[in-house]
């Protein structure tokens, strides 16, 4: 089915645009651009060059996509955001293409990016997240599946956060959070186990009891991080779940948020 396209929008002619989409008046499209199938883009959103956008996606009022990354290296290179499909994208969200040649933000699929949240260059988000309003998200971060974020969180570059994890609003960090957890506070600390999320996920109760017993043992023993994760190896029985914390923390760069 042919792409109801306003003749108000501007779009390059070189851009492409898959079956049955929905673009309304003061949609501005740059040529360096594809488009799935079945997608609605609002009013007055701009969806600039490297831009590689999936099916089944809702771009609302106000949107960048692709922009300009905002990093003091970016040197004009030809890169791109790739946003999978299924996504909701409210009003006046940017999300920046990457800072270098072959570069890709990516975004996966059936998140939920609230109004004013920003994504930036280089970026590595899952699927299934959510993104309250105002949160802003740095360059070269990488978000796993299922993390949501409450609103007017800061998360600085470089860091990760793991999946299935809640962040409260107003938080910033700027160390790794592990996944599975609860963090809020400033300065940030950790709040408990998410068993909300876990429990959708279809986590049993005794894994769950587990994870709780490794993260004690992380943020609450008298050892360093590096010591603690050899006791969770050596005292907690062995899952899925507890496998991705041990990896997750043994890969850390930047340390993970405080034990306080």
């Amino acid at each position: 089915m042919a792409s109801d396209i306003s003749p108000r929008a501007e779009i390059d002619p070189r851009a492409k645009i898959g079956d049955n989409c929905k673009i309304f008046p003061f949609v501005y499209i740059e040529g360096d651009v594809v488009i799935g199938d079945n997608c609605v883009i609002f009013p007055f959103t701009s969806i600039l060059n490297g831009s590689r956008i999936g099916r089944e996606n809702k771009i609302h009022q106000g949107s960048v996509i692709g922009a300009l990354p905002q990093d003091f290296n970016f040197r004009g290179e030809k890169s791109e955001c790739v946003i999978g499909d299924n996504n909701i994208i409210r009003e006046n969200v940017v999300i920046n293409r990457a800072t270098h040649r072959g570069g890709r933000t990516v975004i996966g699929s059936n998140n939920f990016l609230m109004e004013g949240a920003h994504i930036s260059h280089d970026t590595i988000v899952g699927d299934h997240c959510v993104f309250g309003y105002g949160t802003k998200i740095a360059g070269d971060c990488e978000i796993g599946n299922g993390v949501i974020f409450s609103s007017s969180v800061i998360e600085n570059a470089g860091t990760r956060v793991g999946e299935g994890t809640m962040i409260q609003a107003g938080t910033t960090f700027s160390k790794d959070v592990p996944p599975y957890i609860i963090v809020g506070g400033n300065p940030v600390k950790y709040g408990g186990v998410n068993t909300t999320m876990l429990t959708i996920k279809g986590i049993s109760e005794k894994v769950q009891k587990h994870i709780a017993n490794a993260y004690r043992l992380i943020f609450h023993g008298q050892t360093s991080v590096f010591d603690a994760v050899m006791q969770v190896k050596e005292q907690v029985p062995d899952s899925e779940e507890i496998r991705t914390l041990v990896q997750f923390i043994s890969e850390t760069k930047r340390g993970i948020i405080s034990k306080l």
